[in-house]
């Protein structure tokens, strides 16, 4: 049973990949709405995907199948390859500038997924952890102006191979409690923001900025204890 259970698993996180395919169709057919939806089916079957593979102990039963790699791979799909093509497909960048910007975001994430030191041995990812599956989708619902998506993108991809601290919000303990008091609450709010496109209710929008002023926030005051402690380490 053991087995059986991990190997579904594996194939449930390798559906992703599907998912993110269905998502690449919607852009295709200017269905902007449906490739909302699935990008939040993406982040559905990738948050469920680990906390289960470590209930069952997904290594020990099903071994031939590095879960790892398969998560990053189907992460790279559908956190970068399908909201750059939502990117293009809405011309969300200047037309001169279009490729360069959309080139970058793909070299940057790709460096990134191949970090060596991707994530801490207390969960926090070093770098912005590529989650383009998030901030391209707030540009969209959030109608952002030209020159704004340029800036976010332009300093997110800055920090990408940076020791900048963000969580894993599902492993890091620190804030635990209000790290996923938001996350549901945001989660909710892109659900039915993404649903409704592009009418959904305006009262939800904030919630698209605040979250991630939040995590940003946690981000850097975690990075600069850690510093700190390493300082002082450093000092003894």
């Amino acid at each position: 049973m053991s087995r059986r259970a991990g190997y579904a698993l594996h194939v449930m996180t390798a559906s992703g990949a599907v998912a993110g395919l269905l998502a690449l169709q919607a852009i295709i057919d200017n269905n902007i709405r449906g490739a909302l939806i699935w990008l939040v089916v993406c982040q559905v079957l990738d948050g469920l995907d680990g906390p289960i593979a470590r209930r069952i102990d997904v290594v020990i039963h099903a071994p031939r199948v590095d879960g790892f790699t398969l998560d990053l791979i189907v992460d790279y799909l559908t956190c970068v390859v399908v909201p750059v093509a939502l990117l293009i497909r809405l011309e969300l960048l200047p037309q001169e500038f279009q490729t360069l910007i959309a080139g970058l975001i793909l070299l940057m994430s790709a460096l990134w997924f191949a970090r060596t030191d991707i994530e801490t041995e207390d969960h926090w990812f070093n770098g912005f952890p590529a989650a383009w599956n998030l901030v391209i989708p707030t540009f969209i619902i959030l109608g952002t102006r030209e020159d704004y998506v340029i800036a976010m993108i332009l300093g997110l991809c800055a920090i990408s191979l940076t020791k900048l601290k963000f969580p894993h919000l599902v492993k890091v303990t620190f804030l635990r409690p209000l790290t996923w008091a938001l996350a549901i609450v945001y989660f909710v709010a892109l659900t039915l923001l993404s649903t409704k496109y592009p009418d959904g209710p305006a009262y939800l929008k904030p919630i698209l900025v605040l979250f991630p002023i939040c995590i940003f926030g946690i981000s850097i005051f975690h990075s600069w204890k850690v510093r700190e402690s390493s300082v002082n380490s450093s000092n003894d």
